[in-house]
């Protein structure tokens, strides 16, 4: 399994600013090894969000996201003590959710 997301959850008024740093090698399946071969790819292609269970973000990506992505978004109606999951699922079937408390 990959390595832990970082993510920081900050509540500032009525939004929530969570950023997330995610812990992943992002093969395009374009570049090749020192021997010449092909490097397969494997990328994340699904990320959601959820605030206490409800989904708050959805997002499809591909290829071209860089290595150990980083995404950042608000969430409206978030307090501390709230709880951030976010998912990832990539193109191999691996999987990872990490969660954070809102501060």
């Amino acid at each position: 399994m990959a390595d832990p997301m970082r993510i920081r959850a900050q509540a500032a008024g009525d939004k929530t600013t969570v950023r997330v740093l995610m812990q992943h090698e992002m093969e395009t399946g374009q570049r090749k090894d020192s021997a010449g071969k092909t490097i397969p790819a494997w990328f994340i292609q699904e990320v959601t969000a959820r605030h206490n269970g409800k989904q708050v973000l959805s997002a499809e990506w591909g290829p071209a996201v860089s290595k150990n992505p980083f995404l950042q978004f608000t969430v409206k109606g978030a307090k501390a003590g709230d709880k951030i999951a976010v998912t990832w699922k990539d193109n191999k079937g691996e999987t990872r959710t990490d969660e954070a408390t809102v501060s």
